[in-house]
């Protein structure tokens, strides 16, 4: 029994440890492709690069999205990310949270 426990911890920790790598792998590619589009200041916005856009169609938003800091925020745009989602045709849906920020609706 002790054993079968054993291998059950070892199983979990191994799959949340491979989890936590994709999203900071999709975290990295995030800022490397998407960063320059997404920062302070709010204007102007700029069309993403198709680089860009092809992280956020394979991103796994929720991941990286509770990773988003107080701190996080203070360089992030959040305007610019919900326009860059949009852009990129994977937009957030009305209410959707990101770190402490909302989302309106698009009609906004």
């Amino acid at each position: 029994m002790a054993n079968l426990m054993c291998i059950c911890f070892v199983l979990l920790s191994i799959i949340v440890a491979v989890s936590g790598d994709a999203c900071e792998g999709d975290r990295q590619d995030m800022i490397r492709e998407c960063g320059q589009y997404q920062k302070w200041p709010a204007e102007p916005k700029l069309d993403p690069s198709n680089a860009c856009c092809a992280v956020w169609q394979k991103a796994n938003i929720p991941c990286l999205c509770a990773g988003v800091t107080k701190e996080k925020e203070k360089m992030l745009c959040m305007d610019k990310v919900a326009y860059v989602a949009n852009f990129c045709k994977k937009p957030f849906s009305p209410g959707y949270k990101c770190g402490s920020h909302t989302f309106p609706s698009l009609a906004q």
